[in-house]
């Protein structure tokens, strides 16, 4: 019965066993496959030879710590085959006792999960890619935002320069050091809004607590030329003590879309009463806190066929050449990678809700 059960386990499994010095006794067939060594290249050397040099050497502090304590260790393990493949596998690292108590061998049983570890990564990689494509899709738009924000004020500076000149004519120096005061400020308003836009977005990673009315305010200040030309009433119900752990203009960031969004809507739609509402509140769900954001409009929802598509990458309902269906994707990585919550939508009398809530637990983070 005992060597039928070793039997299987070496059968469907990589198995080796090693010494109370790491040294290799015994490995099986599947061992030998997967490392590409023979059995005589593996057997008497030390275990390090099927070693990635990526591995970090705290690992093996923590494996070892374990191990030599008279614990399993378990670990998905990155090592190097013969002929410089990499492959992961996991181990789990048993020690073997005597009558006495004490170890006399470490036996590890592995199985091969590289293919899956390869695919995680290639699809990592393409999430980062979108993120990125969606990061300069928004960069269009706040350039789009720019535009509207310097309009009117170079609208005003081209008049005051207009009567400066006339006042120059006329030798009225008086009006000529109004006028100048004048442009100095309405140069000094766009400057501001240069500013801005790059404290926004300055590659700002550093997690700390922020309150979330501050990436509020800091979206509106982005909009805020953008929602008046589009005669869009704001409505905010701010609890201002709110504090989250993360990154404060990612959050911004993703107001700014839902926001834009809305904004969207109402012009597709063709909407004259247009109203966005934008509620933060603690909430208590399932004995858990959150900051919980309530983002609220009247352009009349989404349709039933898309409901269920909205946070797909390159799903979207506007014409092609006014949105790239990356938004609410971006968004949805944001509150899921960045802030550990979770945002939702669900269609409202006359319009869309979308609900963000963020642990306010550190120790989810």
């Amino acid at each position: 019965m005992g060597n039928t059960y070793q039997e299987a386990i070496e059968n469907s499994n990589i198995v080796s066993k090693t010494d109370i010095n790491g040294i290799i006794t015994f490995v099986n067939d599947e061992f030998c496959k997967i490392s590409g060594y023979s059995r005589n290249e593996l057997v008497g050397q030390n275990h390090n030879i099927v070693r990635h040099p990526d591995a970090l050497s705290s690992n093996f502090k923590t494996l070892w710590d374990t191990i030599l304590s008279k614990k399993p260790y378990k670990s998905t393990v990155k090592n190097l085959s013969k002929n410089g493949n990499t492959v992961y596998l996991n181990t789990t690292i048993t020690p073997i006792l005597d009558d006495n108590g004490k170890i006399k061998e470490f036996i590890a049983i592995r199985y091969d999960v590289t293919k899956e570890i390869e695919l995680q990564k290639t699809l990592e990689e393409k999430q980062k890619i979108l993120f990125l494509q969606s990061r300069m899709a928004s960069l269009g738009q706040m350039l789009g935002n720019i535009a509207h924000q310097w309009r009117q004020p170079l609208t005003e500076l081209n008049l005051t320069i207009f009567n400066m000149k006339k006042a120059h004519k006329n030798n009225d120096d008086e009006k000529i050091d109004e006028l100048y005061k004048d442009s100095k400020n309405i140069i000094l308003n766009m400057s501001n809004t240069i500013e801005d836009f790059t404290n926004f977005f300055n590659p700002q990673k550093e997690e700390k607590l922020f309150l979330l009315k501050d990436a509020v305010e800091e979206a509106l200040i982005i909009l805020k030329k953008v929602l008046e030309k589009e005669e869009i009433k704001l409505n905010l119900s701010i609890d201002s003590h709110i504090e989250v752990l993360g990154v404060s203009n990612e959050l911004s960031q993703v107001i700014i879309n839902l926001v834009q969004n809305a904004k969207d809507a109402f012009i597709i739609n063709n909407l004259t009463n247009r109203s966005i509402e934008i509620v933060l509140k603690d909430e208590i769900i399932e004995n858990k806190e959150y900051a919980t954001i309530y983002i609220k409009d009247n352009a009349l929802g989404v349709n039933k066929e898309s409901i269920d598509k909205i946070f797909e990458p390159y799903f979207t309902t506007k014409h092609k050449s006014q949105g790239t269906g990356l938004g609410l994707f971006m968004s949805k990585m944001i509150i899921e990678k960045s802030l550990d919550g979770e945002i939702s939508h669900k269609n409202i009398d006359n319009g869309s809700m979308f609900t963000i809530s963020i642990p306010k637990s550190m120790e989810s983070k």
